[in-house]
């Protein structure tokens, strides 16, 4: 609570020029932090831990402990491109080529949720994350861990192709056309609104199907495929982020200036009463040609997800959600808006943990109001006051100005 005391008072106090200053402040921070982070692994790829040990300890959280999740890595990826690290950049890069090529069970070209972070041996499948249980004197491994969820097979599509983009390596663009094939093949759903559902959770050999759709997923995959139409047009590419598209579009409620959050499991029924963050704010900078209608949802997201002086995942949150703070300050940026992003620089600085890093949240936890996967029996999602690589990654990718959805540099 003192952190997130002192961020508040800074927010009140800091005057436009500290501001102005506070963004070089943080990208430097950041992008140095994320650096770092690759260069003390060995030469290679490498997948960064998504919670690292912090001043000697590691997550409390037993089930995140070494684990590298495929979004924040991918954000990771961008953001170093973005912050002038490309050699860091395409190690974080390389270890997704590999995922696509090794993994221990299927050969389709799909992502895990997440891998054992570290240094990526190139030889035999990839490691999956897991750890001990005392309790069942066994190997554990996380349901959603091994999973595969839509979006964040977009993800790791735009990392590649950002990676394809700045070294015109094939073998980026290779592996972002399989995962994107993948997900064509095994995620869309015809029935309206038509678009793609959440993807797989579980173990193989028969992961559970998740038939919900996400307006946050959807608006991943049109920006991937319409990145890599950009790249090698095709009528397929096209018309499959148009498929996405059109979903997002449908998600749009006009009276209320807000985005659904996608539909309810049977993948029909819309969803109205969760709102997350990510969700309201990513389709302004993510869909080719948004229209200039949405950018009424900063009204919405300044009523329903405002939390002191930044934003919370969930509607009415229980607490500051840094890395939604910076996708807030990276989306008002991009789209104009930069005097909505300004105080959000002097925020973001406080929630440093140490050497770089920034805490996930301020509080001890805080809920999304979502549920992990299909066997939980409550909204059991939360973020942790620890050390964070998405946050990190997103102040990064905020603070310097670079679009992750397109590679886009903020114009000068």
């Amino acid at each position: 609570m003192n952190a997130l005391l002192t961020s508040l008072l800074m927010a009140l106090v800091i005057t436009p020029a500290l501001a102005e200053q506070s963004r070089p402040q943080l990208e430097q921070l950041t992008c140095a932090a994320l650096d770092r982070a690759v260069q003390s692994l060995a030469d290679g790829p490498v997948l960064l831990a998504s919670y690292p040990a912090f001043e000697g300890h590691p997550p409390t959280i037993i089930a995140l402990r070494g684990v590298a999740f495929t979004y924040d890595n991918a954000l990771a990826s961008i953001a170093l491109f973005g912050c002038g690290k490309p050699k860091s950049a395409q190690r974080i890069a390389d270890a997704l080529v590999y995922a696509t090529d090794h993994d221990p069970d299927y050969q389709d070209g799909r992502l895990r949720n997440a891998y054992a972070a570290g240094s990526v041996k190139q030889q035999g499948p990839i490691l999956l994350p897991g750890y001990w249980s005392q309790e069942r004197n066994a190997w554990n491994q996380d349901a959603y861990q091994v999973g595969s969820a839509t979006g964040n097979q977009a993800w790791a599509v735009l990392a590649l192709l950002e990676a394809f983009r700045q070294t015109e390596e094939q073998r980026y663009l290779l592996a972002a056309e399989k995962v994107l094939l993948w997900t064509q093949r095994n995620t869309y759903d015809g029935q309206a609104p038509a678009g793609f559902i959440g993807g797989f959770y579980g173990y193989p050999p028969n992961p559970v199907r998740q038939g919900w759709k996400s307006t946050e997923h959807n608006v991943d995959l049109a920006a991937a495929w319409s990145a890599l139409n950009r790249i090698k047009a095709s009528q397929d590419s096209a018309a499959q982020a148009q498929i996405a598209r059109n979903f997002v579009d449908s998600q749009w409620l006009a009276n209320e200036g807000r985005f659904l959050i996608g539909t309810l499991p049977d993948g029909r029924t819309a969803e109205h009463q969760r709102s997350g963050l990510d969700a309201q704010i990513w389709p302004l900078i993510a869909v080719t040609n948004p229209p200039a209608d949405w950018s009424r949802v900063f009204s919405f997201v300044d009523q329903a997800h405002r939390f002191g002086g930044g934003y919370g995942f969930s509607r009415d949150p229980d607490g500051l959600w840094t890395e939604g703070t910076a996708q807030a300050a990276a989306v008002a940026q991009l789209t104009g808006a930069a005097d909505k992003a300004k105080p959000l620089w002097s925020l973001l600085i406080a929630q440093q943990a140490a050497d770089g890093w920034l805490f996930a949240t301020p509080q001890a936890q805080i809920s999304t109001g979502l549920a992990i996967g299909p066997d939980s029996t409550r909204n059991d999602f939360f973020y942790y006051h620890l050390p964070h690589l998405g946050a990190t990654a997103w102040a990064a990718i905020a603070a310097s100005g670079v679009n992750p959805f397109t590679g886009a540099q903020e114009a000068n």
